[in-house]
């Protein structure tokens, strides 16, 4: 039963739409049993959610994205749990993620403006006990982003010029 939850696993994270009749045809199976398989992951908590994937410059809102690099100095007996949990309550945040490196935490923000992320680092994440420094890097362009290709080739307009 495990290669059949690896399979649909593999199909969700790529369409979290898919029928799951259309899905029980690809993997010679029946509907029943990737309902139940779906449900018992959900419950096990190995899918955490679901997620649309939006190109918000298409859709004309304006909106900042920023990955900071968080530096810390863990809390005894606490490790860095504590640190992770209060920044990623924060609304702003999407993501945090223990890195390796010169840094240890990669946080991931939305804003409306350069000045709210701004303030957001400087106001909210800098002061927190532990925190030992940032680095802001603005997300100006996504090309690619959760496996999917948002930049689309743009058609040469030069006629070609023949003798």
């Amino acid at each position: 039963m495990e290669d059949t939850r690896v399979q649909i696993l593999k199909f969700i994270e790529k369409n979290c739409k898919v029928d799951p009749k259309e899905l029980a045809v690809l993997l010679g199976t029946d509907e029943a049993t990737v309902l139940r398989e779906i449900k018992a992951m959900e419950q096990e908590g190995i899918i955490c959610g679901y997620h649309t994937m939006i190109d918000w410059d298409k859709a004309g809102v304006e909106q900042v994205n920023a990955l900071i690099e968080v530096r810390v100095t863990p809390q005894r007996g606490k490790g860095f749990e504590k640190l992770a949990e209060r920044i990623y309550n924060y609304p702003e945040v999407s993501s945090v993620s223990l890195i390796s490196g010169a840094y240890d935490f990669l946080v991931t923000l939305e804003g409306k403006t350069l000045l709210e992320v701004s303030r957001f680092v400087s106001e909210r994440l800098s002061p927190i006990e532990g925190i030992t420094s940032t680095a802001t890097h603005f997300i100006l362009k996504k090309y690619k982003d959760h496996g999917t290709i948002l930049a689309q080739k743009e058609q040469e307009e030069r006629m070609l010029v023949t003798p």
